[in-house]
C-alpha cells in the first residue's frame, strides 16, 4: 500500500474514532440537565448543530432554535 493510501486510510480512522469520542463526552455532558441545557452546553463548547443533534438524538432545527439566544447573550451582555 504506497505511502498517501495509508496515510489517508489512518486519518479517516482517526476521525471516525474522534467522532466517536466526541458523542461520548457529549452524552455524558450535562447528565441531569434538560435537553435545552444540553444543546447550549455543547454549543458552547464549540460544536456545530449537526454534532450536538446526533448526540441529542434530535435535529439540526431544533438545537437551532435551543440555541438562539446564546448569540443574543453575547451583544447584551
Amino acid at each position: 500500500m504506497p505511502h498517501d493510501e495509508r496515510t489517508e486510510k489512518l486519518l479517516r480512522d482517526l476521525i471516525e474514532k474522534v467522532e466517536v469520542l466526541t458523542k461520548v463526552v457529549g452524552i455524558q455532558v450535562g447528565a441531569d440537565k434538560s435537553t435545552t441545557e444540553r444543546a447550549r452546553l455543547l454549543k458552547m463548547a464549540g460544536l456545530d448543530n449537526q454534532s450536538i443533534a446526533d448526540i441529542l438524538n434530535t435535529s439540526p432545527g431544533t438545537v437551532r432554535v435551543l440555541t438562539s439566544n446564546l448569540r443574543g447573550r453575547g451583544r447584551r451582555g
